[in-house]
């Protein structure tokens, strides 16, 4: 094990992650899950956030396997190398509101840092902006990390803190296997308590238990490599280090090569599955996402691994992100391949503009 750790926590890690990402992901949508969206943090809780009532669009609707995975592959690893360190304290409600904040931005463009690439990779061009869009709201996001922000210490907490968030998932495990429903109501709707899409991208999904083991061994690797793809920007502009940036690039060099094998690769900008041609939005809407995530110390993928190895103030993140969602959805936030929804580029104004002032007004805070 000691051999193991020490490779996964060397400059190949990140590098074996990313390519672990880049092959799986496009498997998983041979096997069924979305077009382009083998892998999505953003967009798999927000079919979970549908799957547990939080919106009622019927189409994205789906307890997500590979975000459980995620968290309990991250424990495993954090168990096994004596990782496990409960803690939180470090601005938990801000970091809520964070969560919430990138997920508007994130479903403006429709999808995280993971996925942008992932388009990329299999030749949506409408991503190219998403990216660049990513990539200013970081540096951005730098500008206030050099200026002195910071959400503050996080302290040691109850051991059984640390347990709630792999609790969570195992709920949700259960609940997506045993998929409890109390009937119908009188117009024949569904009424849950769990919700599962009949079409749509809810819909479309890799077997349970593939999706679960890709999960497990993705977040068991993220853990010990600390594999961010917001952290691989912010890092190699803050201290000029490529460690984590070799991860990204090993992603979307695997996930084209991998398209290309299974017939995936479909270059353009009309027509590309989940998808808007919208620039200005694709663009604006990962601004946001790229800064919330950097104020709140990483990608959303991180954020799952971190709330697996027992940080509480993760947990708020990710909670934030699935409740964001469900506004998202509920308040027509949320783009879709018709075009963005009516309220995003409101969403995306209030969200830069809470960013901002939590930029500046969060200074000087010992970390």
């Amino acid at each position: 094990m000691s051999v193991l750790s020490r490779f996964l926590t060397s400059r190949w890690g990140p590098i074996v992650t990313g390519a672990a990402v880049g092959v799986l992901s496009p498997l998983l949508v041979k096997l069924g899950n979305p077009g382009n969206m083998g892998v999505c943090v953003v967009c798999f809780n927000r079919d979970i956030a549908g799957a547990l009532g939080l919106h009622r669009a019927g189409l994205v609707q789906y307890i997500r396997p590979e975000i459980i995975g995620f968290v309990l592959g991250a424990l495993i690893a954090a168990l096994v190398f004596r990782e496990f360190k409960p803690r939180t304290g470090s601005a938990p409600f801000v970091r809520f509101l964070l969560g919430m904040f990138s997920v508007f931005g994130a479903l403006v463009f429709l999808g995280c840092p993971w996925r942008a690439y992932l388009r990329l990779a299999g030749g949506d061009w409408n991503a190219i902006l998403g990216i660049v869009g990513l990539v200013a709201g970081i540096g951005i996001g730098v500008l206030f990390l050099r200026f002195g922000f910071s959400l503050g210490r996080s302290n040691p907490a109850p051991r059984a803190l640390g347990w709630l968030m792999p609790a969570a998932m195992v709920v949700l495990l259960v609940l997506l296997i045993l998929a409890p429903q109390f009937g119908r109501d009188a117009d024949g709707n569904a009424v849950g308590p769990i919700f599962f899409s009949s079409k749509g991208p809810g819909s479309q999904h890799a077997p349970l238990l593939i999706s679960l083991a890709v999960g497990l061994f993705v977040g068991f690797l993220a853990q010990r490599s600390r594999f961010c793809t917001v952290g691989a920007v912010r890092d190699a502009i803050i201290l000029r280090s490529t460690h984590l940036l070799y991860g990204v690039l090993a992603l979307i060099v695997l996930a084209f090569i991998t398209n290309l094998i299974l017939g995936q690769f479909k270059p353009g900008f009309a027509n590309q599955p989940v998808a808007h041609t919208d620039a200005l939005w694709n663009f604006g809407g990962m601004v946001l996402a790229g800064l919330a995530f950097t104020l709140a110390g990483g990608c959303p993928g991180r954020q799952l691994f971190l709330s697996g190895e027992g940080d509480g103030d993760a947990a708020m993140f990710v909670s934030g992100m699935i409740i964001g969602a469900g506004f998202a959805h509920t308040y027509t936030m949320a783009s879709s391949p018709a075009g963005v929804g009516a309220f995003g580029p409101i969403a995306v104004a209030i969200g830069l503009a809470f960013c901002i002032v939590i930029g500046l007004t969060m200074r000087g805070v010992k970390a």
